[in-house]
Protein backbone atom coordinates (compact mmCIF):
# COMPACT_ATOMS: atom_id res chain seq x y z
CA UNK A 1 0.00 0.00 0.00
CA UNK A 2 1.17 3.54 -0.72
CA UNK A 3 1.68 5.80 2.00
CA UNK A 4 0.61 9.00 2.29
CA UNK A 5 0.75 12.23 4.53
CA UNK A 6 -2.38 13.41 6.42
CA UNK A 7 -3.13 14.51 10.27
CA UNK A 8 -5.97 13.96 12.67
CA UNK A 9 -5.79 17.67 14.08
CA UNK A 10 -4.58 21.10 13.55
CA UNK A 11 -1.37 21.72 15.16
CA UNK A 12 2.55 22.08 14.60
CA UNK A 13 4.68 19.89 12.58
CA UNK A 14 3.98 16.68 15.02
CA UNK A 15 0.59 16.59 13.98
CA UNK A 16 1.52 14.84 10.01
CA UNK A 17 1.31 11.18 10.34
CA UNK A 18 2.81 8.72 7.70
CA UNK A 19 0.19 6.30 6.62
CA UNK A 20 -0.68 3.15 4.59
CA UNK A 21 -3.30 3.61 2.68
CA UNK A 22 -5.16 1.92 -0.08
CA UNK A 23 -3.76 2.75 -3.88
CA UNK A 24 -6.92 5.34 -4.93
CA UNK A 25 -8.30 4.81 -8.12
CA UNK A 26 -9.02 7.90 -10.23
CA UNK A 27 -12.91 8.72 -10.79
CA UNK A 28 -14.34 10.65 -13.71
CA UNK A 29 -12.05 13.65 -14.76
CA UNK A 30 -9.42 12.23 -11.93
CA UNK A 31 -5.91 11.15 -12.54
CA UNK A 32 -3.53 8.70 -10.26
CA UNK A 33 0.48 9.77 -10.52
CA UNK A 34 3.19 7.97 -8.75
CA UNK A 35 4.42 11.55 -7.11
CA UNK A 36 8.58 11.72 -7.39
CA UNK A 37 8.78 15.22 -5.42
CA UNK A 38 6.30 17.94 -3.43
CA UNK A 39 6.87 21.13 -3.01
CA UNK A 40 5.58 23.04 0.17
CA UNK A 41 4.08 25.62 0.36
CA UNK A 42 2.85 28.36 3.03
CA UNK A 43 -0.61 27.83 2.17
CA UNK A 44 0.09 23.96 3.52
CA UNK A 45 1.46 25.17 7.22
CA UNK A 46 -1.47 27.52 6.89
CA UNK A 47 -4.23 24.77 6.32
CA UNK A 48 -1.81 22.32 9.02
CA UNK A 49 -2.47 24.63 11.81
CA UNK A 50 -5.44 26.03 10.95
CA UNK A 51 -5.47 29.13 9.98
CA UNK A 52 -5.77 29.17 6.18
CA UNK A 53 -8.74 29.95 3.87
CA UNK A 54 -10.60 26.47 4.34
CA UNK A 55 -10.70 24.18 7.48
CA UNK A 56 -9.64 20.90 6.92
CA UNK A 57 -11.97 17.72 7.72
CA UNK A 58 -10.03 15.03 9.36
CA UNK A 59 -8.41 12.67 8.55
CA UNK A 60 -7.33 15.02 6.55
CA UNK A 61 -4.36 15.53 3.19
CA UNK A 62 -2.88 18.26 2.40
CA UNK A 63 -0.85 19.60 -0.41
CA UNK A 64 -0.84 21.78 -3.61
CA UNK A 65 2.16 20.47 -5.33
CA UNK A 66 3.48 17.61 -6.74
CA UNK A 67 5.78 16.29 -9.45
CA UNK A 68 5.47 12.34 -10.62
CA UNK A 69 4.05 10.37 -13.68
CA UNK A 70 0.79 9.56 -14.49
CA UNK A 71 -0.33 6.00 -13.42
CA UNK A 72 -4.07 5.83 -14.23
CA UNK A 73 -6.71 7.91 -16.16
CA UNK A 74 -10.01 8.30 -15.00
CA UNK A 75 -13.03 8.14 -17.51
CA UNK A 76 -13.34 11.10 -19.35
CA UNK A 77 -9.97 12.31 -19.00
CA UNK A 78 -8.07 13.24 -22.21
CA UNK A 79 -4.72 14.72 -23.47
CA UNK A 80 -2.99 13.07 -20.62
CA UNK A 81 -2.05 9.28 -20.57
CA UNK A 82 0.04 6.60 -18.68
CA UNK A 83 3.74 7.85 -18.38
CA UNK A 84 3.14 11.24 -18.74
CA UNK A 85 5.59 13.56 -16.68
CA UNK A 86 3.35 16.14 -14.91
CA UNK A 87 2.93 18.51 -11.83
CA UNK A 88 0.01 19.99 -10.10
CA UNK A 89 -1.23 23.44 -10.76
CA UNK A 90 -2.88 24.57 -7.10
CA UNK A 91 -6.48 24.92 -8.57
CA UNK A 92 -7.94 22.65 -6.10
CA UNK A 93 -9.55 21.97 -2.83
CA UNK A 94 -7.04 20.96 -0.37
CA UNK A 95 -9.90 19.33 1.62
CA UNK A 96 -11.06 17.35 -1.52
CA UNK A 97 -7.48 16.29 -2.99
CA UNK A 98 -3.61 16.23 -1.67
CA UNK A 99 -0.10 15.65 -2.77
CA UNK A 100 1.30 14.65 -0.09
CA UNK A 101 1.96 10.76 -0.90
CA UNK A 102 3.76 8.53 -2.69
CA UNK A 103 0.54 8.32 -5.18
CA UNK A 104 -1.90 11.51 -5.21
CA UNK A 105 -4.91 11.59 -6.96
CA UNK A 106 -5.61 14.99 -8.45
CA UNK A 107 -8.45 16.76 -10.64
CA UNK A 108 -6.97 16.10 -14.71
CA UNK A 109 -7.53 20.12 -14.99
CA UNK A 110 -5.02 20.46 -12.14
CA UNK A 111 -2.17 18.36 -13.93
CA UNK A 112 -0.08 19.90 -16.48
CA UNK A 113 3.06 18.43 -18.46
CA UNK A 114 6.63 20.81 -17.38
CA UNK A 115 9.58 21.49 -19.98
CA UNK A 116 11.63 18.45 -20.96
CA UNK A 117 14.90 20.22 -19.15
CA UNK A 118 13.58 19.85 -15.94
CA UNK A 119 13.58 16.84 -12.95
CA UNK A 120 10.71 16.40 -10.67
CA UNK A 121 12.66 18.68 -7.99
CA UNK A 122 11.92 21.60 -9.95
CA UNK A 123 9.28 20.49 -11.67
CA UNK A 124 7.36 20.50 -8.35
CA UNK A 125 8.77 23.88 -7.64
CA UNK A 126 6.93 25.48 -11.25
CA UNK A 127 2.71 26.81 -10.56
CA UNK A 128 2.80 28.00 -7.23
CA UNK A 129 5.36 30.70 -7.74
CA UNK A 130 5.23 31.74 -10.83
CA UNK A 131 1.49 31.77 -11.61
CA UNK A 132 1.52 33.78 -8.30
CA UNK A 133 4.03 36.40 -9.66
CA UNK A 134 2.20 36.18 -12.71
CA UNK A 135 -0.57 38.38 -11.08
CA UNK A 136 1.98 41.48 -11.47
CA UNK A 137 1.69 41.21 -15.01
CA UNK A 138 -1.60 40.03 -15.29
CA UNK A 139 -3.55 42.54 -12.97
CA UNK A 140 -0.77 44.85 -12.25
CA UNK A 141 0.57 45.61 -15.71
CA UNK A 142 4.11 45.47 -14.79
CA UNK A 143 6.56 46.07 -17.98
CA UNK A 144 10.13 47.22 -18.85
CA UNK A 145 10.87 50.10 -16.05
CA UNK A 146 8.19 49.19 -13.71
CA UNK A 147 9.48 49.64 -9.92
CA UNK A 148 8.27 46.49 -8.54
CA UNK A 149 8.71 46.53 -4.44
CA UNK A 150 8.80 42.62 -3.19
CA UNK A 151 8.60 41.75 0.30
CA UNK A 152 9.57 38.84 2.21
CA UNK A 153 11.80 38.03 -0.94
CA UNK A 154 13.84 35.32 -0.49
CA UNK A 155 10.59 33.24 -0.04
CA UNK A 156 9.64 30.95 -3.58
CA UNK A 157 7.35 33.52 -4.49
CA UNK A 158 9.23 36.24 -4.15
CA UNK A 159 12.29 34.90 -6.01
CA UNK A 160 9.72 34.10 -8.63
CA UNK A 161 8.37 37.57 -8.68
CA UNK A 162 12.16 38.74 -9.29
CA UNK A 163 12.69 36.85 -12.09
CA UNK A 164 9.38 37.70 -13.73
CA UNK A 165 10.41 41.37 -13.40
CA UNK A 166 13.30 40.78 -14.96
CA UNK A 167 12.20 38.82 -17.78
CA UNK A 168 10.02 42.19 -18.49
CA UNK A 169 12.43 44.15 -18.04
CA UNK A 170 10.94 45.77 -14.55
CA UNK A 171 13.24 47.25 -11.76
CA UNK A 172 13.02 44.82 -8.63
CA UNK A 173 13.51 46.29 -5.05
CA UNK A 174 14.08 43.11 -3.02
CA UNK A 175 13.57 43.54 1.32
CA UNK A 176 14.34 41.09 3.80
CA UNK A 177 14.48 41.51 7.54
CA UNK A 178 17.59 38.75 7.40
CA UNK A 179 20.69 40.34 6.53
CA UNK A 180 22.25 36.90 5.96
CA UNK A 181 19.79 36.71 2.93
CA UNK A 182 21.14 40.17 1.48
CA UNK A 183 23.84 39.23 -1.05
CA UNK A 184 21.73 35.92 -2.14
CA UNK A 185 18.95 38.12 -3.15
CA UNK A 186 21.31 40.61 -5.08
CA UNK A 187 22.93 37.14 -6.55
CA UNK A 188 18.96 36.40 -7.60
CA UNK A 189 18.68 39.18 -9.70
CA UNK A 190 17.07 42.17 -7.14
CA UNK A 191 18.44 45.76 -8.60
CA UNK A 192 17.79 46.76 -5.11
CA UNK A 193 18.13 44.76 -1.70
CA UNK A 194 16.65 46.55 1.24
CA UNK A 195 16.43 45.38 5.77
CA UNK A 196 13.23 46.39 6.78
CA UNK A 197 15.01 46.34 10.26
CA UNK A 198 16.50 49.60 9.48
CA UNK A 199 14.70 52.17 10.69
CA UNK A 200 15.37 54.43 7.51
CA UNK A 201 14.27 51.72 5.01
CA UNK A 202 11.80 53.72 3.71
CA UNK A 203 13.82 56.36 2.92
CA UNK A 204 15.91 53.83 0.88
CA UNK A 205 13.19 52.84 -1.72
CA UNK A 206 12.43 56.59 -1.86
CA UNK A 207 16.10 56.77 -2.73
CA UNK A 208 15.75 53.85 -5.47
CA UNK A 209 12.83 55.38 -7.11
CA UNK A 210 14.64 58.64 -7.67
CA UNK A 211 11.97 60.26 -4.58
CA UNK A 212 8.54 58.80 -6.27
CA UNK A 213 8.43 55.24 -4.82
CA UNK A 214 7.33 51.98 -5.82
CA UNK A 215 4.20 51.71 -8.50
CA UNK A 216 4.00 48.38 -7.92
CA UNK A 217 4.32 46.39 -4.56
CA UNK A 218 4.15 42.71 -3.83
CA UNK A 219 3.79 41.26 -0.28
CA UNK A 220 3.07 38.27 1.27
CA UNK A 221 3.15 39.89 5.18
CA UNK A 222 0.69 42.64 5.63
CA UNK A 223 0.55 43.31 9.58
CA UNK A 224 1.84 46.22 11.30
CA UNK A 225 4.31 47.00 7.97
CA UNK A 226 1.15 48.02 5.75
CA UNK A 227 1.69 51.32 6.63
CA UNK A 228 4.98 51.70 5.43
CA UNK A 229 4.23 49.95 2.19
CA UNK A 230 1.87 52.51 1.75
CA UNK A 231 4.24 55.04 2.44
CA UNK A 232 7.07 53.48 -0.11
CA UNK A 233 4.64 53.60 -2.36
CA UNK A 234 4.71 56.00 -5.34
CA UNK A 235 1.18 58.00 -6.14
CA UNK A 236 -1.49 55.24 -8.39
CA UNK A 237 0.59 52.40 -7.17
CA UNK A 238 -1.28 49.11 -6.78
CA UNK A 239 -0.29 47.36 -3.56
CA UNK A 240 -0.96 43.44 -3.75
CA UNK A 241 -1.75 41.70 -0.54
CA UNK A 242 -1.23 37.84 -1.63
CA UNK A 243 -0.74 36.24 2.27
CA UNK A 244 -1.05 36.80 6.01
CA UNK A 245 2.23 35.96 7.54
CA UNK A 246 2.22 38.35 10.07
CA UNK A 247 0.09 37.52 12.93
CA UNK A 248 -0.58 41.18 14.56
CA UNK A 249 -3.57 43.20 13.09
CA UNK A 250 -2.77 45.26 10.28
CA UNK A 251 -3.93 49.14 10.57
CA UNK A 252 -5.90 50.80 7.77
CA UNK A 253 -4.00 53.75 6.13
CA UNK A 254 -6.70 55.79 5.07
CA UNK A 255 -4.82 59.02 4.51
CA UNK A 256 -2.09 57.58 2.65
CA UNK A 257 -4.71 55.57 0.22
CA UNK A 258 -6.29 58.56 -0.15
CA UNK A 259 -3.86 61.10 -0.25
CA UNK A 260 -1.76 58.76 -3.24
CA UNK A 261 -4.98 57.23 -4.79
CA UNK A 262 -3.36 53.78 -3.78
CA UNK A 263 -5.31 51.02 -4.67
CA UNK A 264 -5.14 47.87 -2.06
CA UNK A 265 -4.97 44.45 -3.93
CA UNK A 266 -6.37 40.97 -2.37
CA UNK A 267 -4.75 38.29 -4.43
CA UNK A 268 -4.24 34.65 -4.95
CA UNK A 269 -3.13 32.59 -8.05
CA UNK A 270 -6.84 31.27 -8.15
CA UNK A 271 -7.62 34.72 -10.05
CA UNK A 272 -5.73 33.36 -12.50
CA UNK A 273 -6.35 29.35 -12.14
CA UNK A 274 -10.10 29.65 -12.19
CA UNK A 275 -10.30 31.51 -15.91
CA UNK A 276 -9.21 29.03 -18.52
CA UNK A 277 -8.23 31.84 -20.70
CA UNK A 278 -5.92 33.38 -18.14
CA UNK A 279 -4.78 30.31 -17.05
CA UNK A 280 -3.67 29.13 -20.78
CA UNK A 281 -2.34 32.31 -21.46
CA UNK A 282 -0.20 32.57 -17.68
CA UNK A 283 1.03 28.66 -18.70
CA UNK A 284 1.95 29.39 -22.07
CA UNK A 285 3.92 32.55 -21.06
CA UNK A 286 5.83 30.53 -17.78
CA UNK A 287 6.62 27.42 -20.05
CA UNK A 288 8.36 29.93 -22.61
CA UNK A 289 10.07 31.18 -20.03
CA UNK A 290 11.33 28.69 -18.08
CA UNK A 291 12.79 27.27 -21.72
CA UNK A 292 14.76 30.16 -22.44
CA UNK A 293 16.27 30.11 -18.94
CA UNK A 294 14.83 33.72 -18.37
CA UNK A 295 13.03 31.65 -15.28
CA UNK A 296 14.71 28.57 -13.35
CA UNK A 297 13.32 27.48 -10.18
CA UNK A 298 15.55 27.75 -7.14
CA UNK A 299 15.54 25.17 -4.55
CA UNK A 300 16.56 26.26 -1.11
CA UNK A 301 16.70 22.59 0.37
CA UNK A 302 15.09 19.07 -0.07
CA UNK A 303 14.27 16.21 2.34
CA UNK A 304 13.30 12.99 2.22
CA UNK A 305 9.79 11.93 2.52
CA UNK A 306 10.39 10.55 5.75
CA UNK A 307 11.36 14.10 7.25
CA UNK A 308 7.97 15.40 6.21
CA UNK A 309 7.85 16.91 10.08
CA UNK A 310 11.16 17.96 9.59
CA UNK A 311 10.55 19.41 6.53
CA UNK A 312 7.63 21.45 7.79
CA UNK A 313 10.04 22.49 10.48
CA UNK A 314 12.40 24.12 8.63
CA UNK A 315 9.75 25.99 6.42
CA UNK A 316 8.69 27.45 9.02
CA UNK A 317 12.35 28.76 10.62
CA UNK A 318 12.11 30.81 7.55
CA UNK A 319 15.89 30.36 7.15
CA UNK A 320 15.76 29.02 3.38
CA UNK A 321 15.69 30.84 -0.09
CA UNK A 322 14.02 29.82 -2.44
CA UNK A 323 11.80 26.28 -2.66
CA UNK A 324 11.85 23.23 0.10
CA UNK A 325 11.15 20.26 -1.71
CA UNK A 326 10.57 16.80 -0.19
CA UNK A 327 11.88 14.04 -2.22
CA UNK A 328 9.47 10.43 -2.79
CA UNK A 329 11.73 7.46 -3.58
Amino acid sequence: MPRIVRFHQVGGPEVLRIEDLPSPAPKKGEVRIRVEAIGLNRAEIMFRSGHYLEQPKFPSSLGYEAAGVVEEVGPGVTGLSSGDRVSSIPSFSMVKYGTYGEVAVLPAYALAKYPAHLNAIEGTSIWMQYLTAYGLIQFGKMRKGTHVLITAAASSVGLAAIQLANAVGAIPIATTRNQNKVESLRQAGAKYVINTTEPDWVARVREATSGKGASLVFDPVVGPQLTQLTEAASEDAVIFLYGALSPDPAPFPLFALIGKNLTLRGFTLFRIVQRASRLKKAKSWIVENLESGKLKPQIARTFKFEEIVEAHRYMESNEQIGKVVVTVP
